[in-house]
């Protein structure tokens, strides 16, 4: 078995693979210091109640956006599986060709969801992914990464709405009945879902244009992505572990090396 774990800024998902299937995986908040004894316990606690052991897990890999927690899993592989942990990065072998200026810059969970991305539809592909930003990756017909756009994401949208306009409430991240919103829930409701779907719909049509595509095809994921998806007139699939997938596939071209 093979065990992933991306950590995000908002949230740590981790997920366990039986050769090419997903058997499990839950979520753990990345915002909530812990050691990795703490780490440890929680994990070594999820995989006793769905009957994994450990002795079968044979290989470890990390995509992450937070250098400490990259640090804390990389100790527990080490430590608690007796693992050299595969840490994603630029640097990695992934196949994926990155023409980005700074190839460096580019964080692992866009590398993984590229990867994942043109292995399941091909190119030209936007990747959009919503977590705490909004990213959008974009990879040419013959898979190279070619760059892509971040914005502020849903949930730090009504976030950062609540902190410079104190009088404002924080909403559900719900559609409301009408774009013109009738009460201030409403309104705010509005400005946020009704917003970011003319930001994604209308960045997947300038994106385009801009790189001269008459057709391309766009998947989403992300934690808030089912909130968004079901409007939008340009997103064609939504697959919630596309970066776990990327992982795996990652982990498999690099497996002689970690194994």
């Amino acid at each position: 078995m093979l065990l992933v774990v991306d950590v995000g800024n908002t949230e740590t998902v981790i997920g366990v693979y039986k050769q090419d299937e997903l058997k499990t995986h839950w979520s753990l908040s990345s915002r909530v210091p812990r050691t990795s004894d703490e780490s440890w316990i929680l994990l070594k606690t999820w995989c006793e109640a769905h009957h994994i052991a450990f002795t079968d897990i044979r290989g470890f890999v990390v995509s992450s956006v937070v250098p400490s927690l990259t640090a804390v899993f990389a100790g527990v592989s080490r430590e608690r599986f007796g693992l050299e942990p595969l840490v994603i990065t630029a640097d990695t072998d992934t196949g994926l060709e990155i023409l980005y200026d700074t190839p460096r810059t580019v964080g692992a969970d866009r590398i993984c969801n590229a990867v994942a991305g043109y292995a399941m539809a091909g190119g030209p592909l936007i990747v959009v992914d919503f977590g705490t930003a909004t990213t959008f990756d974009v990879i040419s017909e013959k898979g190279a990464y070619i760059g892509g756009s971040i914005a502020l994401g849903l949930k730090g949208a009504s976030e950062e709405l609540h902190r410079v306009a104190a009088k404002l409430p924080r909403v559900d991240l719900v559609f409301p009945g009408s774009v013109v919103g009738r009460t201030t829930e409403e309104s705010i409701q509005s400005g946020i879902m009704w917003g970011t779907l003319a930001l994604v719909d209308g960045m997947i049509d300038t994106i385009a244009r801009e790189m001269e595509w008459d057709t391309v095809q766009v998947i989403a994921t992300g934690g808030t992505a089912s909130s968004v998806v079901e409007k939008s007139a340009r997103i064609e699939r939504v697959e919630p572990f596309l970066t776990l997938e990327g992982m795996r596939l990652i982990y498999q071209r690099n497996q002689k090396s970690y194994s």
